[in-house]
């Protein structure tokens, strides 16, 4: 999806570009997005702007998305990207998902806008046969949405990252394509 596209709620999903750093370092230094990623605080512009030109240096590697609102000055509401799970040949049918979407945005379609764009992408241009994620065990609204969007449990992941000064669990999750490409 090289366009911006959008849906009836007023959602624009695009690619990311670097000109999205200043609002990326916004969003990911919200308090309540870092403290529900793998992400830490403090967030600089600088870097988001060189992590956004790295993704888009090496074309069909990452796939880093954006979801914006509104009129004419454009809100950012969430982000979401896919990722190579591995850089071993063996797995490169496998990617990371990642996503994040702006609290007061959050029940407004914003999270379902991103999964339906990643996973069309996976699905129908990227060959990708296997979505990977983690999630925190008591993040049930997004574990909601990835059982909606087709991601089964895998496991659970115990003291698998530190929020908050607390050693919390993650649940494994994976989705694979639900009609693989065949030959005719």
């Amino acid at each position: 999806m090289t366009q911006p596209q959008d849906d009836p709620t007023g959602i624009t999903i695009r690619r990311g570009v670097p000109a999205d750093a200043a609002a990326m370092a916004a969003h990911m230094g919200d308090a309540e997005i870092y403290a529900g990623l793998l992400q830490l605080p403090y967030p600089s512009e600088e870097m988001w702007r060189q992590r956004i030109q790295d993704m888009a240096s090496q074309p069909g590697k990452d796939l880093f998305l954006v979801a914006e609102r509104g009129g004419e000055n454009r809100e950012m509401v969430g982000n979401a990207g896919l990722h190579p799970a591995a850089n071993s040949l063996r797995r490169r049918h496998a990617m990371m998902l990642g996503i994040s979407v702006s609290p007061h945005a959050q029940g407004s379609g914003v999270g379902s806008a991103l999964m339906a764009a990643l996973l069309d992408y996976a699905d129908n241009w990227g060959q990708v046969l296997r979505i990977e994620l983690t999630v925190y065990t008591d993040n049930e609204r997004a574990i909601r949405l990835y059982r909606r969007f087709g991601f089964e449990p895998e496991g659970t992941m115990r003291a698998y990252a530190l929020r908050a000064g607390r050693y919390v669990d993650v649940l494994a999750m994976a989705r694979l394509h639900p009609a693989p490409p065949q030959l005719p």
